[in-house]
């Protein structure tokens, strides 16, 4: 009796047709899903493989297409309507004002101290009285703005300072010449996605044969 070899040519339309659907969907990881994404993302998946178990492989594509379909809608009619994107997403909650904690909206959320401190110390914050405001996004990610005097030096400050101390030498001694802060003249990781193209340095030590 011959094979029945139908599955190879379905597993490969599958995963095409899979990747298209989801690439449509959207490229955020399930971290940065809102509720609706996710449960999309799970009907997809729980789709995709029904036409393997013997289920009309076209019927299950057009299920699948339905679902990216409604979810694009939601998507747009939430950045048309406040009130649809409350329902369907949610908004922000304060967890942390000016370094209190908002217990009330801990207890609203179910969200203990013990994960807000987990998170806060995942961002690199070993104290509450540093923060400012911290919310809970509605993907469960955490916002936060320290205060004033938790925050580090940026680089527009600190070339402020560095102005200002090569002016305070050469008040002080007007023969030293002053420092040069040196630029990045060959860009970096982000202008090679935006320039679409890889370029490898080569290391000084490098000899051509």
């Amino acid at each position: 009796m011959a094979m029945d070899l139908n599955w190879i040519w379905k597993a490969v339309l599958i995963t095409i047709i899979g990747t298209f659907l989801l690439r449509i969907a959207g490229r955020k990881s399930i971290s940065q899903m809102t509720l609706a994404q996710v449960v999309i993302m799970i009907g997809i998946g729980s789709l995709l493989i029904q036409p393997l178990a013997g289920k009309s492989i076209w019927v299950t594509f057009g299920v699948g297409i339905t679902l990216v379909v409604t979810l694009v809608l939601m998507e747009f009619l939430q950045l048309k309507s406040d009130v649809f994107e409350k329902l369907i997403t949610g908004k922000s909650k304060i967890l942390i004002e000016n370094g209190k904690l908002n217990e009330d909206t801990l207890k609203k959320l179910r969200f203990t101290i013990d994960q807000l401190e987990m998170k806060l110390r995942q961002n690199s914050i070993s104290s509450i009285s540093d923060v400012k405001w911290a919310t809970l996004e509605p993907n469960g990610q955490l916002g936060f703005e320290l205060n004033e005097q938790a925050k580090p030096v940026t680089r527009k400050e600190w070339n402020i300072l560095f102005q200002e101390i090569q002016l305070l030498k050469i008040m002080m001694d007007p023969t030293c010449k002053p420092s040069r802060v040196t630029n990045e003249l060959e860009g970096n990781l982000f202008t090679e996605v935006k320039n679409r193209e890889h370029k490898l340095k080569e290391r000084p030590d490098e000899t051509l044969d």
